[in-house]
Parts: structure tokens; C-alpha cells; sequence
């Protein structure tokens, strides 16, 4: 099993950026977490991190022609208004969870209180922190080998 992890803008900026939301740990923090649980659930993942919206769609396409058996994809702000990201994601036979280290639900500023790529997603886990990614890992381990 092969699984494509997509992070979105910012996400390079942990352990920098708002650290009374995401804490200390760095982007190399939250790598070596993907890898260590992949690893211990026989999955093999391709990680990639970007700023830029059109690389997040032109990533989930390519993962159309690679044969992946998910994608994991931390949208970030993005989550909140890119349809296109949701077009994208509804265009491709590939499992997709999406994931927020924190709860966009709770967040103090209102426009995060939607996630218009959601619908187009198996499921979302947020507000766990790093575990979003291990919950998702999780999920598309049971769903594609059942």
C-alpha cells in the first residue's frame, strides 16, 4: 500500500508559527512521526509539503497516474475556500482524508469554520495534533485492504 501525504501552505513553519496552537515540534518533527507510523502499519509514503494551491492539485493528479491507494491532504487555510482543491478530489477513484492538526471549528476566527473540501473527502480527522495523520493513516490501511 502506497499512500500520498500533501501538506499545505505554512505547515514548513511548525514549531515557528503560532506555537500556542501547533506547539514546538517542526515540520522534521511531524516527517519523522509520518514515517515511524507508516512504517509500523506497512504503508510506504511519499511526502510533500507547498504553499501553493495549484501544486496540491497538480500533486492529487499525479497521484492518479502513480497508482496510490489514498491521499492524506492537510489543506490548511486552503481547506476554507479552494474548490478547486475539491473539484480536484472529486475528479480522482482515490481515497482522500483530509486532516487539521487543530480544530478549525474552535478556532477563533469564523472563516475557518468551513472546510468546503470535506464533502468531497472519506472523512476528517482534526484537532488531534499529529495523530490526525495517524488516524487517517489508520483509516486508509483498514478501507483499502477490506
Amino acid at each position: 500500500m502506497t499512500i500520498l501525504i500533501i501538506n499545505g501552505p505554512n505547515l514548513n513553519l511548525l514549531g515557528i508559527r503560532e506555537v500556542e496552537l501547533y506547539g514546538h515540534s517542526t515540520y522534521q518533527d511531524l516527517e519523522t512521526f509520518l514515517k515511524r507510523h507508516a512504517e509500523a502499519l506497512d504503508i510506504k509514503i511519499e511526502i510533500h509539503q507547498t504553499n501553493f494551491e495549484g501544486i496540491v492539485i497538480d500533486l492529487m493528479h499525479y497521484a492518479l497516474h502513480k497508482s496510490y491507494d489514498g491521499i492524506i491532504v492537510n489543506a490548511a487555510a486552503l481547506s476554507h475556500y479552494s474548490y478547486a482543491i475539491y473539484d480536484a478530489i472529486k475528479a480522482i477513484p482515490i481515497p482522500v482524508i483530509s486532516v487539521h492538526l487543530t480544530d478549525p471549528e474552535k478556532r477563533d476566527e469564523s472563516f475557518r469554520h468551513r472546510d468546503v473540501i470535506a464533502p468531497a473527502c472519506v472523512t476528517t480527522y482534526k484537532g488531534h495534533g499529529f495523530d490526525s495523520y495517524r488516524l487517517a493513516l489508520e483509516h486508509l490501511a483498514k478501507e483499502v485492504t477490506s
